[in-house]
């Protein structure tokens, strides 16, 4: 071998690293799939979630146009590429989803309403009213109601064949923990009407019914307590 040949070992090694937004963009892309989980649970939640693969899609995008504008420089287009896709297809399949759900659970002859919506605002509160005029008007007027919440553990003895427990508005520990922490607009006591039980799981219940108040519990500190009669009840 002359001086002027160089072998493939002398040659100096080609190193191109990862682009950080590809990775980035593959972890968001991921992540996305609390989106679609969320569709069947709540709208609101899944809209909340939303931007978890809008940023997906954006990391990705700019991964993409850095990757092909330093091509000697960057690599990880397939990992660019992956997360722009599971972003975008679990934005819209989640938001999607949840859009249907949300259309459509609501049975025939029932107003949808929330503890959100149970909650007194500061003008309620500064006028003495621990009931929502709008919530007032279903109990007044005795029109079925749709909520969505969770069985709170503690409220029943047994898993099965239950007809009357607590409705929260959560499954986080905010609403399991010491009953003086919870307010009475975070909670619904609920009856099923005659015939009508269903079973425990930490999901998401769907409930339909006539909503009424009743004296509260003056250890707590309720001034009252919501309660559901309920006639409709799905897991």
């Amino acid at each position: 071998m002359s001086e002027l040949e160089t072998s493939p070992a002398d040659e100096p090694l080609e190193y191109r690293s990862v682009h950080t937004f590809a990775v980035l963009g593959l972890l968001l892309g991921l992540l996305s799939a609390a989106v679609l989980f969320m569709a069947r649970v709540s709208f609101d939640s899944t809209l909340l979630l939303a931007p978890i693969p809008i940023a997906g899609i954006i990391v990705s995008v700019i991964a993409l146009r850095g990757i092909n504008a330093m091509p000697d420089l960057y690599t990880g287009k397939p990992l660019a590429q992956a997360g722009a896709v599971l972003s975008a297809v679990f934005l819209v399949v989640g938001v999607g989803s949840a859009g249907y759900v949300y259309a459509t659970e609501v049975p025939d002859g029932y107003v949808r309403t929330s503890f959100i919506q149970m909650k007194p605002t500061e003008a309620d509160t500064v006028n003495g009213d621990d009931i929502p005029p709008e919530v007032a008007e279903f109990i007044k007027s005795g029109e079925p109601v749709f909520i969505k919440g969770y069985i709170r553990p503690d409220s029943i003895k047994f898993q099965k064949n239950l007809n009357n427990f607590l409705l929260v508005r959560d499954n986080q520990q905010c609403c399991f923990g010491d009953l003086s922490k919870v307010m009475y607009f975070d909670q619904i006591q609920v009856k099923l009407g005659t015939g009508l039980t269903t079973d425990y799981h930490s999901g998401v219940f769907r409930l339909g019914g006539k909503l009424k108040v009743a004296p509260g519990d003056p250890r707590v500190g309720t001034p009252l307590t919501y309660e559901l009669v309920a006639d409709y009840i799905k897991p």
